[in-house]
């Protein structure tokens, strides 16, 4: 069986401990608005983040457990699912501090988990072997600590199941986002297919239902989309630099925090404001862009100029800046998305937000386009399963 062997993990980055601090258990309140009928099941994993934690689930009550041990095949894990709510219906569970992960929710029947020796099989529904991948389910991704709550719905895999995400804090304020416009699953859905590139990322299973359309970088694992389509833009965008001067100013907050690049051969050379070399890029391929992986790997560690170099850099590319300007990131969102090979994935899903704030790839983050809710003293917490049609 092809299966993603992964920690769960959250998108969202987290700063130091604030001083104020939501409960030891956040009441986490799912509601099924979903117009759908069949039974949904909820399951709540992650890891433990406070030194000598390790991986596990959650049960509706907020009680943390660690996964027994696993083996080679993987085994089937424990059945750690919660009763969801009916149609029309909520449900409240509780989430403990410290952990980070996330809320799968399935609608029809259970997922099927798995574990090994070193930790949790997650589904992986396009691969092909993925017991779970004729079932429509979804999840969002949270981090819940000392200095708050972040909670955030992600497409980067997949688009599936419409939800949005709320948090409300100590004062009585909630944040909201994820939620799409009128008819916006189906908008996404049908914009897709008629592109001609993207049209078999999305997966239909034999009774009609559209499960699933796959990310760009998943539907080319899965042998949906070709795996050079990035590649002449790609090829021209980093041609446009061997003339001109790329310009990144990684951090909006320290304009003075300047690196400029040039293309040189196949490599992208960085220097800081006193000439010295700071980072050098390879040429990426499709498939480095779709995930921001390979020659855009860096140490996450101080000063962190190569990891914010390349992050920018594959944030252009998904963008579809890069080439167009001589500064990045560009954060003007009428200017994504126009390049010779758009990514019309993230472009649709973004247009079909009512805030047009998506998870589309890893990094949509940078300028603040992700849906992502905060909260420094959380004291509710909300996922909102919404219609499918209307």
């Amino acid at each position: 069986m092809a299966f993603l062997l992964a920690v769960p993990v959250t998108l969202a980055v987290t700063p130091g401990p604030a001083q104020a601090v939501g409960p030891a258990l956040l009441p986490f309140t799912v509601t099924n608005n979903s117009g759908r009928g069949e039974a949904v099941y909820l399951y709540i994993l992650g890891t433990d983040i406070r030194p000598g934690g390790g991986l596990g689930y959650v049960n509706a009550a907020g009680t943390f457990t660690r996964w027994p041990a696993g083996g080679l095949p993987p085994t089937p894990a424990p059945d750690v699912s919660i009763a969801g709510p009916a149609p029309g219906g909520s449900v409240t569970v509780r989430v403990p501090r410290f952990i980070s992960g996330r809320m799968y929710f399935s609608f029809g029947r259970k997922l099927d988990f798995r574990l090994t020796p070193d930790g949790l099989v997650q589904p992986a529904p396009w691969a092909g072997a993925d017991p779970n991948r004729d079932i429509l389910f979804d999840w969002s991704e949270f981090t819940y600590n000392d200095a708050g709550l972040w909670l955030n719905s992600t497409q980067v895999d997949h688009f599936a199941v419409p939800h949005a995400v709320s948090v409300t804090d100590a004062a009585g304020r909630t944040s909201r986002t994820g939620q799409l416009v009128a008819n916006g699953r189906a908008n996404v859905i049908n914009g897709l297919r008629a592109q001609p590139a993207f049209a078999r990322s999305v997966v239909t299973r034999s009774d009609g239902t559209v499960l699933r359309v796959l990310a760009p970088g998943k539907a080319m694992e899965a042998g949906l989309m070709d795996p050079r389509y990035l590649d002449a833009y790609i090829t021209s965008a980093w041609q446009t630099y061997t003339s001109r001067t790329l310009t990144v100013v990684p951090r909006s907050a320290e304009p003075n925090r300047r690196f400029f690049g040039r293309t040189v051969g196949n490599d992208m050379v960085f220097t800081d404001s006193t000439g010295a070399r700071v980072a050098t890029v390879g040429k990426p391929t499709t498939s480095n862009v779709w995930g921001c992986d390979g020659v855009f790997n860096a140490p996450n560690v101080p000063p962190f100029i190569e990891p914010e170099i390349k992050r920018t850099l594959c944030t252009a590319l998904v963008r579809g800046t890069l080439g167009r300007f001589d500064v990045e990131p560009n954060l003007t969102a009428a200017n994504f998305y126009r390049n010779s090979a758009p990514n019309h994935y993230s472009r649709l899903i973004h247009a079909n937000m009512v805030d047009g704030r998506a998870y589309g790839f890893p990094y949509d983050d940078v300028g603040g386009f992700e849906s992502l809710v905060h909260s420094g003293d959380p004291r509710s917490a909300g996922i909102t399963l919404t219609p499918f049609t209307g």
